[in-house]
C-alpha cells in the first residue's frame, strides 16, 4: 500500500470532513500546497450513469474561460492548403505519412491530435498508439474536422475533454493553483455546466452523486451541491 509522505498528512489532517463550498475549497488547496511546482486544480464528478451502455455515456469537450495553464503541444495530419491553415493557426507538427511513419517508430512528443476526415485513413493505423493515450482524433471531441484552424486554436485556448470512466466517475484539469481564486471558479462552473448539458437523455436519477476537487499532490475535499444551481446559471 503507498505511503502518503509527510506534508500530505500534514494538509490531509487539517481538512475537515464535511462538504466545501467552491470558494472555500478552491481557497484551502492555494493556501496549503507544499510542491515547488505549479500543482493543476482538478475535479472529480460522480455520476448516477453506467458507462456500460453507449447511451448513458458522458462525454463531452468546454473550453475553459481562463485556459488550464498548461502549453499544449498540437499535432495535425492534414494535406494540401489545409497544411498552411493548421501552421498559421499554431499547430506544433503538420503533416502525413511522415508523421505516421515516425509515431510508429516511437515518438510521441506531442500532447493533443488533430486530422481532417481525409488524412483519418492515415490516422486510424495508428490506433493502437495513441488511444490508450488518449491522443486518437474523434469528431466527437471536435478533432476529426476540415476547420483546422478552429480546432488549433481552441486547444491552444484551453480546450478540455471530459469523458466518464467505466465506474461512472469524470476527472478533468481546471487551471493551475497559481492562478486567481475567482479564474479557478469560473473554470469550474463552466466545466461543470458542460457535464449538466451532457446528461444523456436516458439517464434516471440523480446524475450528479458526488463531486470533489483535488490538487495534484492534494487530498480530495467534498465540494457541497450548491455548485450545481451556479453551474446552471453560469
Amino acid at each position: 500500500m503507498a505511503r502518503h509522505g509527510k506534508q500530505f498528512r500534514k494538509v490531509a489532517e487539517a481538512a475537515e470532513n464535511r462538504a466545501y463550498g467552491l470558494e472555500e475549497a478552491i481557497s484551502f488547496l492555494k493556501e496549503h500546497t507544499f510542491t515547488k511546482f505549479d500543482q493543476t486544480l482538478e475535479i472529480a464528478m460522480r455520476l448516477g450513469v453506467d458507462p456500460k451502455h453507449a447511451d448513458q455515456m458522458v462525454r463531452g469537450t468546454v473550453v475553459l474561460p481562463h485556459g488550464t495553464g498548461k502549453t499544449r503541444r498540437i499535432l495535425v495530419f492534414a494535406n494540401g492548403e489545409k497544411v498552411k491553415e493548421a501552421e498559421d493557426a499554431g499547430a506544433d507538427h503538420v503533416g502525413g505519412e511522415e508523421l505516421a511513419k515516425k509515431i510508429q517508430d516511437g515518438w510521441i512528443d506531442f500532447d493533443a491530435v488533430i486530422s481532417t476526415p481525409d488524412m483519418m485513413r492515415v490516422t486510424g493505423r495508428l490506433g493502437r498508439i495513441l488511444g490508450p493515450r488518449g491522443l486518437m482524433p474523434n469528431p466527437k471531441s471536435g478533432t476529426v474536422t476540415f476547420e483546422v484552424a478552429k480546432a488549433v486554436e481552441e486547444i491552444k485556448a484551453g480546450k478540455v475533454e471530459f469523458r466518464a470512466d467505466k465506474a461512472g466517475v469524470l476527472h478533468a484539469p481546471l487551471g493551475k493553483l497559481s492562478f486567481a481564486a475567482d479564474q479557478l471558479s469560473d473554470n469550474t462552473l463552466c466545466l461543470v455546466a458542460a457535464v449538466l448539458k451532457a446528461k444523456p437523455s436516458v439517464a434516471k436519477g440523480k446524475y450528479v452523486k458526488g463531486m470533489s476537487l483535488t490538487s495534484t499532490m492534494g487530498p480530495g475535499l467534498r465540494l457541497d451541491e450548491g455548485i450545481l444551481a451556479s453551474s446552471a446559471e453560469a
